[in-house]
């Protein structure tokens, strides 16, 4: 199946640019020019990813990933001309999987793509039936379909939100170093830091835990990393 991409930026040459390299490579295309046009075109479609650029008309990349937040878990790479980590981390704190910064290598971008695809797509498929469900508490992790349930409410996580928690469930009481997770969850030649596992354990936090503050399941190992309160 073919990988595919909405390309959200307002500049019709960069744009243009991006979707025939990707098309190249064989993945399906189409292209939003605002903000608001991104998200109504994420609800309609079934996109396997999201280049989404920070500077655009009508709403900032950051409100529209706010409200594709609201109703999927795609992933979304954002798109940033400026380079600042505040606009790196503004897009994880917001849901974002991943972020590149202009004048980019679209060779770069494409490996990133399926890198994350890649992922995705692993993650998806049915873990063995004595592996498929782990139980904590209230909580429920549905491991075939990535589902999250508390006291029967389902908790609508990202991607990588639900990948650490897996990761971290499926081992309890095992810290993890933020190295450790960033590895195994984003890969080893993710460009990131370990910023990126900090801002995603706090919004992972504010969806299961009552008192991020105080969590129950996501804990705080100081000096050392993360773990998961069997």
């Amino acid at each position: 199946m073919a990988i595919k991409v909405l390309i959200v930026d307002d500049e019709k040459l960069i744009v243009k640019g991006i979707r025939f390299s990707l098309e190249q490579d064989g993945m399906e295309v189409e292209c939003a020019y605002d903000g608001e046009e991104a998200v109504e075109m994420a609800k309609a479609g079934d996109f396997d990813i999201i280049l989404l650029d920070v500077m655009l008309p009508k709403q900032s990349g950051f409100e529209a990933l706010q409200q594709i937040r609201e109703f999927s878990s795609v992933p979304v790479m954002m798109l940033t001309a400026k380079g600042e980590d505040m606009d790196k981390i503004l897009g994880l704190e917001y849901g974002a999987d991943d972020y590149i910064t202009k004048p980019f290598n679209i060779l770069e971008v494409k490996a990133r793509i399926k890198a994350i695809v890649r992922r995705t797509q692993n993650k998806s498929k049915p873990a063995e039936p004595q592996g498929g469900l782990i139980t904590s508490g209230d909580m429920v992790i549905e491991r075939d379909n990535r589902r999250v349930t508390i006291a029967g409410r389902e908790i609508r996580l990202t991607a990588k939100e639900f990948d650490v928690l897996e990761l971290l469930a499926t081992h309890p009481n095992q810290v993890y170093s933020r190295e450790k997770l960033l590895t195994m969850v984003w890969g080893a030649d993710y460009p990131g830091d370990v910023r990126t596992v900090d801002v995603h354990i706090r919004r992972l936090r504010e969806k299961v835990e009552t008192n991020s503050s105080e969590p129950r399941y996501v804990h705080t190992k100081w000096g050392m990393g993360y773990f998961f309160k069997g």
